[in-house]
């Protein structure tokens, strides 16, 4: 997932981090600096893991004189709140109206996909129905 997806709540460059957090499972503030785009200094990085830190999306063990941070949460726990932020604001809480539109707009989907889709809708039935 992009940056932008998983946290709306935060700000662009805490997304950053958190990308590189679930990409790596586990850093310290240099391994996360090196993979973000344009870093700001060590200092600013080692900030902003605090301040991620004090909002309880990260942690941070000691292993010598270094921290080494890691999500709170994976990023499937993390994505369900953001999906339903993204069904409430762009698609009025209508999860029919924000599948539609991704199927409507994902014109690369295969027949392998399609047939995954139709899977999941046929358990949803079948789930509903018992």
């Amino acid at each position: 997932m992009t940056a932008g997806g998983v946290h709306p709540d935060l700000g662009r460059r805490e997304r950053q981090i958190m990308d590189v957090l679930y990409q790596l499972g586990r850093a310290s503030v240099a391994d996360v600096r090196e993979l973000l785009p344009d870093p700001p200094s060590y200092s600013a990085v080692r900030g902003m893991l605090r301040l991620l830190e004090d909002k309880e999306y990260v942690r941070h063990v000691q292993e010598g004189a270094r921290y080494i941070y890691s999500p709170r949460r994976s990023r499937s726990q993390a994505t369900k709140p953001a999906l339903r932020h993204l069904v409430q604001t762009f698609f009025q809480g209508s999860t029919t109206a924000a599948i539609a539109s991704l199927v409507e707009s994902a014109e690369s989907l295969s027949d392998d996909d399609l047939d995954r889709l139709a899977a999941m809708v046929e358990r949803a039935r079948q789930r509903k129905g018992r």
